[in-house]
């Protein structure tokens, strides 16, 4: 511990890279090198808090380093969760073991209080005066065979019966007095016990006075053990409170990452479509401009291009009419042709037929 403190104040006074070489080279912060105490980077350090106590965990062999400690706290990530999560975990085995603690001390006291005698009710006074007469015959029958040990020589022998029956006359007394004293005695002995009515601290477990003096309460409440362990339950709530804060912002992280990547493809089309659209926006604004600058240009010669539209929709009708009737020309000389080869076919059958009756009537003859 000596060693531990002087390091610290020559690091305070000459830095903590004192003994490196002018050619070496400074080897930077790391907070996850084993030297460093974990408990302390995450909180404080458990050995620190019970020092010269019956609870003392002795000196930590770890390295204290409230610049390595800046560096934890600003880190990130499951490492750092992982000494958190150390951290309750002894923590909260050096809190079970006072809550043991504590437990004992109740079962202790509750034992005291059932094993109080109060001989002040008439059954007790009734057995022990049972318990009296006994030791009565057992005296006198003693002291009838160490007499007659003593008679037949048997000194040694006479020695230990009397001996015996001292010991059963101290506790033959011991049952008087209490039926003498009876009731008053019970009470007396309950004052006293109720006076120095004894209860567990909840915290540490320490044996209280109830009803001592605020003092003595005080100087308790301020005491390295039960502030220590006060501190341990406290800092095992806010660690935990941590911890659980940094798993739901990561898995938060992890699921706006996985949203991300699952809406990608979608801002990705979406994107494409944006882009087309102010494609398609830029060409429609810059074909309008074009119109419009080719409408301004155009204005002058507008009537000219419909007059000449009138002239040319009047030559295609009059070509239109003039190939209608055309049409209806080819149509008569088509029918008229037709009707030609029909009359010629007439007169060629009329010719055939009068040449074989002209035939016919020369064989008759």
């Amino acid at each position: 511990m000596a060693v531990l403190a002087a390091a610290a104040l020559l690091d305070e006074l000459m830095g903590r890279n004192r003994n490196v070489l002018p050619n070496e080279k400074v080897k930077e912060l790391n907070w996850e090198d084993p030297e460093y105490c974990k408990y302390f980077l995450v909180k404080f350090c458990p050995h620190d808090l019970f020092v010269n106590t019956k609870a003392d965990l002795g000196a930590c062999p770890k390295v204290h380093d409230e610049e390595v400690r800046k560096l934890f706290e600003k880190a990130k990530g499951h490492r750092k969760i992982q000494y958190q999560e150390e951290f309750i975990r002894f923590c909260t085995s050096m809190v079970n073991e006072v809550e043991r603690k504590i437990q004992k001390g109740r079962q202790r006291l509750a034992l005291n209080s059932k094993q109080e005698i109060t001989p002040s009710n008439p059954a007790q006074i009734q057995r022990n005066q049972e318990q009296i007469n006994i030791l009565n015959e057992r005296i006198n029958g003693l002291e009838k065979e160490a007499e007659q040990a003593g008679n037949d020589g048997n000194v040694e022998q006479a020695q230990g019966l009397m001996k015996l029956c001292d010991q059963l006359k101290e506790e033959r007394d011991a049952l008087k007095k209490q039926n003498e004293n009876g009731h008053w005695s019970a009470t007396a002995e309950l004052a006293a016990a109720q006076e120095k009515q004894m209860e567990v601290c909840e915290v540490c477990g320490a044996f209280l006075i109830v009803g001592d003096a605020q003092q003595r309460i005080d100087d308790h409440l301020m005491g390295k053990q039960h502030v220590g362990y006060a501190r341990l339950k406290l800092a095992i709530d806010e660690v935990t409170a941590a911890v659980q804060s940094a798993r739901d912002e990561r898995r938060g992280v992890r699921d706006d990452r996985k949203d991300r990547d699952r809406d990608k493809p979608k801002e990705l089309e979406r994107e494409k479509s944006e882009r087309r659209r102010e494609s398609d926006n830029k060409e429609c604004d810059r074909a309008h401009r074009e119109h419009r600058d080719r409408s301004e240009h155009r204005s002058s010669s507008d009537r000219r291009d419909k007059e000449k539209d009138k002239k040319d929709r009047d030559r295609r009708e009059k070509d239109e009419r003039r190939e209608r009737d055309r049409e209806r020309e080819r149509d008569k000389q088509r029918d008229r042709d037709r009707e030609r080869r029909h009359r010629e076919r007439d007169r060629d059958r009329d010719a055939g037929r009068d040449s074989r009756s002209s035939r016919h009537s020369h064989h008759r003859r």
